[in-house]
């Protein structure tokens, strides 16, 4: 039996989509395709469903935004997870209840709405709240892992509470990138003016502007201390670097743009700056982007 008619057997409500697209569904615009998608609905949902593929030995990976992930081309036989059917979203206080289907606008929209502030440093980053919770996303300004008070997720199929020591997080990573999924984030804010919060949010929002226009993952690498990734290698003359439809930007030398590239051919690209970057530097670059399945 195949996958997708054994899981419209076992959960036979839950949204399902057979050849679902990576080059549609990440920023980057390429990859190839998986046999199925699905969109559960809840955390139970999602624990049954993650309990239900390991029990049978099918493979899966998680999807948020689709962004800061390289997809690999050809087929992958097995089950892409993304969140859509999770976007509920309340608040306490200054304490904001987000499940992880919620996109960074609409997050940075409710919290203004609701009076708290502290969140605006995510303003203009494509993200859900599960893929930014797994990857710690932010920027210099500060990181979703410094607003989290706990997270509730799946793991082997459990649902589990994690406080915010137990998520590990550091720089542009945290445990859930072991295979962990975010169901729900309990995240604190402060009480702010809304005024005051959308002075600040155009002020992030001013910042990025400069950021390159184009298909890409966003930034690729870590910034290593003191000196940032697009320093490097824009030191080590490989702005404007191609292979295959794969660009090193001109713009922003830690982006690369895809010109109508292959995974592959991105790929290949990002092992030629780190290779040239070290053999220059003796600085070891290690990727911020996550490689799927």
């Amino acid at each position: 039996m195949d996958i997708y008619t054994l899981l419209c057997e076992r959960f036979p409500h839950l949204p399902a989509e057979k050849d679902f697209s990576f080059a549609r569904h990440t920023t980057i615009g390429c990859g190839g395709t998986a046999t199925v998608s699905v969109c559960p609905r809840g955390t139970e949902e999602l624990a049954a469903l993650l309990h239900f593929l390991a029990r049978h030995a099918i493979p899966y990976v998680l999807l948020g935004a689709g962004a800061n992930v390289l997809p690999r081309d050809g087929e992958f036989d097995g089950v892409v997870v993304r969140f859509c059917g999770m976007q509920s979203l309340s608040c306490s206080g200054s304490q904001i209840r987000a499940r992880a289907g919620v996109t960074g606008g609409a997050l940075l929209r409710f919290a203004r709405e609701n009076g708290i502030g502290g969140l605006e440093f995510l303003t203009g980053i494509p993200m859900t709240v599960g893929g930014a919770t797994a990857m710690n996303a932010g920027v210099r300004g500060g990181h979703i892992g410094d607003l989290i008070e706990s997270v509730t997720g799946v793991e082997g199929g459990k649902i589990r509470r994690f406080s915010a020591q137990e998520c590990a997080f550091g720089t542009k990573t945290s445990l859930f990138l072991s295979g962990i999924a975010v169901a729900e984030v309990m995240l604190r804010g402060t009480e702010k003016p809304r005024e005051e919060i959308e002075l600040t949010a155009a002020r992030y929002r001013a910042q990025r502007a400069h950021l390159p226009s184009g298909r890409s993952m966003g930034c690729v690498f870590v910034n290593p201390p003191d000196v940032t990734a697009g320093e490097l290698i824009e030191r080590c003359g490989l702005k404007g670097l191609s292979l295959g439809g794969a660009r090193v930007s001109g713009q922003h030398a830690n982006f690369i743009i895809n010109d109508g590239a292959t995974s592959d051919a991105v790929a290949g690209l990002i092992a030629k700056v780190r290779a040239e970057v070290y053999r220059r530097t003796g600085i070891l670059l290690r990727e911020e982007i996550r490689r799927i399945p």
